[in-house]
């Protein structure tokens, strides 16, 4: 995808001087999206990581860090990452099509798998971990003070949730050309709810069934509307102007997490302060004003279900097995960047771009998102490459049932236990992956 432009609120190019209000304004509306082509899509894939010798106990970080050799070979032309709970994460480039950027992820994905197996490790893609308590595993400063943050600021635990027990698919769009950006990020936040629906794995958390269709989106919608709400409001997005505006007033109105101190470490904030007000002087962080460097940071704090990175990164999508997710980005990847499906994809979302609670929690037995879901995976499935046609066809038949990956999960769960069905997921290769869905918090 394209990158952010380098520092633009700093006329000097000196990151470490302070930065006002005005300057940090135009620093996030220059770097929320970039003029560009529609077409390239990136695509992002996080599993968790299960000891396939005990399936319950939680993986020593030890065991993955660092990364052997063979993993990062195997991982092919996507880079391969940690996050907080240890869940492996495979970052695929940019591709011309979604076809391409499909066959590439799966490849690499199928390799590593079949590496770390070798290593008596499994990969479950799924929207939760479904039996394991939420654990920080990586000894990431970032992480740590992550994780302190939300002690702090977060009774109902939803964040370290978010941090240790999910795991997401994520679709990597162009923004497109900058007259079309208020009609194009309102549209990927009108489709949000629907393949959200589509994608819907974790009905499973902390060894329970939560009665939600994806516990992972539930997860972040208990979190702070400031930092993981939509950039956009989603009851009007017919009304949407400049979408880099609302990153603007998304970002400097949303607390500030920890602050970059000397030896790179973190200073958690424990207290509420919006970056505007660090920026504006009515509190001093670290004993001064922020610099870019600093809203830099703060930027990586933010995740909304659509963020604006230069391009667009929609985060909303459940992590499922391979024998749904390249139909799952293929969906998102048509309906956002062809013009005719996008169009048809507009008309039949338009009663249901806010229903992101309904989606996490009802998934497809909402009468509303099912007909929407029903004629956009027609819509895809004519408009798609032909080299998906038969992934298309397979997710568009499970959603005619009005079922999603996760409700497959709790069929299995039902017949052989969650240990089995967990363990199951994490050793048999991707045709026959049975767990396709996971949990959600309390």
């Amino acid at each position: 995808m394209v990158t952010r432009p380098e520092s633009t609120g700093t006329e000097t190019g000196d990151d470490s001087r302070p930065l006002s209000v005005p300057e940090a304004c135009e620093y996030v509306w220059r770097s929320a999206l970039t003029d560009s082509t529609v077409g390239a899509i990136g695509l992002e894939l996080e599993s968790h990581v299960v000891d396939l010798d005990n399936i319950v106990r939680p993986v020593d970080w030890g065991a993955l860090d660092p990364l052997p050799a063979e993993v990062r070979a195997a991982a092919g032309t996507s880079s391969v990452s940690r996050e907080p709970g240890g869940q492996l994460e495979l970052s695929g480039p940019p591709h011309a099509s979604s076809a391409e950027a499909i066959t590439a992820l799966r490849a690499d994905v199928d390799r590593v798998r079949a590496v770390t197996a070798g290593l008596g490790i499994g990969l479950v893609p799924a929207g939760t971990d479904p039996l394991r308590p939420s654990y920080r595993t990586n000894p990431s400063g970032r992480y740590r003070a992550m994780e302190e943050y939300f002690a702090a600021t977060d009774p109902a635990g939803c964040g370290v949730v978010a941090m240790n027990s999910t795991a997401a698919l994520q679709v990597n769009l162009e923004a497109g050309p900058r007259r079309g950006w208020a009609q194009r990020v309102a549209h990927a936040h009108r489709l949000g709810p629907v393949l959200l629906a589509i994608s819907a794995n974790s009905p499973w958390l902390h060894g329970r069934s939560t009665g939600w269709k994806s516990a992972r989106q539930r997860t972040w919608l208990g979190l702070d509307r400031r930092r993981a709400g939509p950039v956009l409001d989603v009851r009007s997005l017919a009304n949407a102007t400049d979408p880099a505006m609302a990153a603007v007033a998304f970002a400097l109105g949303a607390p500030v997490m920890f602050v970059a101190t000397e030896h790179d470490e973190r200073a958690v904030v424990r207290h509420e302060v919006t970056f505007e007000q660090w920026a504006r002087g009515d509190v001093l962080l670290d004993r001064r004003l922020p610099t870019v460097l600093d809203l830099d940071l703060h930027l990586t704090t933010l995740f909304p279900p659509v963020r604006l990175r230069g391009y667009l990164e929609l985060r909303f999508l459940d992590a499922t097995p391979q024998r749904w997710w390249p139909a799952v980005a293929a969906v998102t990847a048509t309906l956002m960047d062809d013009p005719i499906a996008a169009d048809l994809a507009a008309e039949a979302t338009e009663g249901t771009g806010a229903l992101w609670t309904e989606a996490a929690r009802d998934g497809l037995s909402d009468p509303r998102l099912a007909e929407a879901t029903r004629r956009c995976l027609q819509i895809a499935t004519d408009r798609a490459p032909v080299a998906l046609a038969a992934e298309l066809e397979e997710l568009a038949e499970l959603a005619d049932s009005g079922r999603s990956p996760g409700d497959l999960l709790v069929e299995r769960i039902g017949k052989v236990g969650p240990r089995a069905a967990l363990a199951e997921s994490a050793r048999e290769p991707r045709e026959r992956s049975v767990l396709r869905g996971t949990c959600t918090p309390d």
